[in-house]
């Protein structure tokens, strides 16, 4: 296979976020924020820090806000700048200058797989990425900017992974790999044998996950098309990818950065904190409320349930 040139990114953010009820009720789970930026800002900004030109926002019911966050706002700036505050009337345009942020529309939740095929008519026939704005990663060289430079080296199918510990393996998509002979990518390149979605613990000898981001061939749409309801009864791209696995060669690189996954209430609680630690605004201030709390909690007498 030949490298081609990487320009799109599909993210797709047209799920339910039942996890955070109520609160994505009326609000997308994707505009929930992180030290003050929402989840779905990150996964766009990444896509620009990699040199993609378009994102393609796979977005659904309620989820038009999704869109309107990376509009312009004349409105809003013009207030801002009367204010003052000219340095957050920037950083708003900038918003809406950083990339070509373009939507489709998923018209029912039926699963990753599904989410992607619904970006057919924007990707067209080249290679493109998938970010998963719940999945935040934070590394010094952007995730997907990884993938790209091992695409490079190895044209195919590209998965981000990391090692999980064994009593996790249930929460993953799990690659069975093997060493690549090839050193290059500095040797954090594996090649893919199978894939499995989130398999039970114990039924599994790998422990390298699957970590949201992708790097997918246009035959990608393909192999979805032959690919039947899987894990949760949805259209699962673990279930997908296996199946062009006999076609095309997958890879998985084991990517350097740190990973949250904001989807679940607990790691969507240590992005927070994580992020905002790296605020030169609120680092010190936080620090010292974390080393106060621990320091009463620790003083706290222990109340006995009778």
């Amino acid at each position: 296979m030949t490298a081609q040139k990487i320009r799109k990114a599909v993210i797709p953010a047209a799920g339910l976020g039942t996890r955070f009820l109520p609160a994505t009720k009326a609000v997308p789970k994707e505009m929930l924020p992180i030290a003050g930026k929402p989840l779905i800002q990150y996964a766009v900004e990444e896509a620009a820090a990699s040199g993609l030109e378009t994102v393609v926002l796979v977005i659904g019911r309620g989820k038009t806000l999704l869109a309107e966050h990376f509009h312009r706002n004349f409105h809003l700036e013009k207030i801002l700048n009367e204010r003052g505050r000219k340095d957050d009337a920037d950083a708003l345009r900038r918003l809406s200058e950083m990339i070509e942020v373009r939507t489709v529309w998923q018209e029912h939740p039926l699963g990753l797989a599904d989410a992607i095929r619904s970006a057919r008519s924007v990707v067209g026939d080249e290679p493109f990425a998938v970010i998963l704005p719940d999945a935040l990663i934070d590394s010094p060289v952007p995730c997907t900017a990884q993938l790209m430079a091992c695409y490079e080296k190895h044209p195919g199918y590209v998965i981000a992974t990391q090692t999980v510990a064994p009593d996790e393996v249930a929460r993953f998509g799990i690659l069975d790999v093997v060493p690549m002979p090839d050193p290059c990518c500095g040797g954090r390149t594996l090649r893919v044998l199978s894939l499995t979605e989130r398999p039970k613990p114990g039924s599994v000898l790998s422990l390298h996950g699957i970590f949201g981001r992708y790097i997918l061939e246009p035959e990608i749409f393909s192999s979805i098309e032959h690919t039947g309801p899987g894990f949760a009864g949805e259209l699962q791209l673990t279930d997908a990818l296996l199946v062009t696995s006999g076609r095309a060669p997958v890879y998985a690189h084991r990517f350097k950065g740190n990973h949250y996954d904001a989807g679940n209430k607990l790691g969507f609680l240590q992005a927070a904190l994580a992020y905002a630690l790296k605020d030169p605004e609120l680092a010190q201030p936080l620090r010292e409320y974390l080393a106060a709390l621990q320091e009463v909690q620790a003083t706290a007498p222990l109340v006995t349930v009778q």
